[in-house]
């Protein structure tokens, strides 16, 4: 019987500004669902996925640190790196410097009507197409299956191979979308890693949203940013009207 290995990509911790997954809990995670890899892509920050590597691997799970990027046009994914790079760049920029690391480049959840904000430009897509190593054709916080095929319609339409990511901000969705190889990905992930694959998928989970708010909302708080926290929640209110 082939063994099989079993990656998540695209997962948030506490270094995010809208998760409090801490290491014990993603550990604990992927010691229960069997997950082998992970790879960690806080929001504008490498810190996290850096600094708990080493004590992953004495328990046999491998990360691969990465980062979403919130460049002047959405999101950018970039994995395999070392060091952080600055949001607010434009995605050529953020692209370059994400190659300068040999690093990979994934477009995140290039479709969803509810992520608006912080989705990549159809415009900076087609510009950086060439330059794109995988886009999400599933994103487990996805709240409606059209999301999907409309992100796998942009991916056909630009020639951008496809991935799935897990978007996992809370213990709960670990384990609900990842891919499946036959041989262990280890150190750095490759193109070819993700050759030959099988995707499981799960849908999204309505309270983890709910998480996610109030992990923002209380980290906010921690820190003083009460105006900050005060024009979320008027733009909330003043979006229901």
């Amino acid at each position: 019987m082939t063994t099989q290995y079993k990656t998540e990509l695209h997962v948030h911790t506490r270094y995010s500004k809208d998760s409090y997954q801490c290491f014990i809990l993603l550990l604990a995670m992927c010691k229960l669902r069997g997950i082998s890899t992970l790879v960690i892509t806080d929001h504008d920050e490498v810190k996290g996925a850096l600094r708990y590597r080493k004590g992953f691997r004495k328990h046999g799970v491998e990360i691969i640190p990465g980062e979403e990027v919130f460049t002047a046009e959405g999101e950018i994914i970039g994995v395999n790196l070392k060091k952080r790079i600055e949001p607010g760049l434009s995605p050529e920029e953020t692209i370059i410097r994400i190659k300068a690391q040999g690093g990979l480049v994934i477009v995140p959840h290039p479709y969803d009507e509810m992520r608006y904000k912080t989705v990549l430009s159809e415009d900076a897509i087609s510009r950086c197409r060439k330059d794109i190593d995988f886009m999400e054709v599933h994103n487990g916080r996805n709240r409606h299956p059209s999301f999907d095929a409309k992100q796998k319609k942009l991916a056909d339409r630009y020639g951008i191979k496809e991935i799935i990511g897990s978007d996992a901000h809370t213990f709960f969705e670990l384990g609900r979308n990842y891919i499946i190889t036959e041989r262990p990905i280890r150190g750095r992930l490759k193109a070819e890693d993700l050759q030959n694959i099988s995707c499981v998928t799960g849908d999204y989970l309505p309270f983890a949203i709910s998480c996610t708010r109030a992990a923002k909302a209380l980290k906010m708080i921690m820190r003083g940013d009460f105006h900050g926290l005060f024009r979320a929640v008027y733009k909330k209110i003043k979006g229901r009207n």
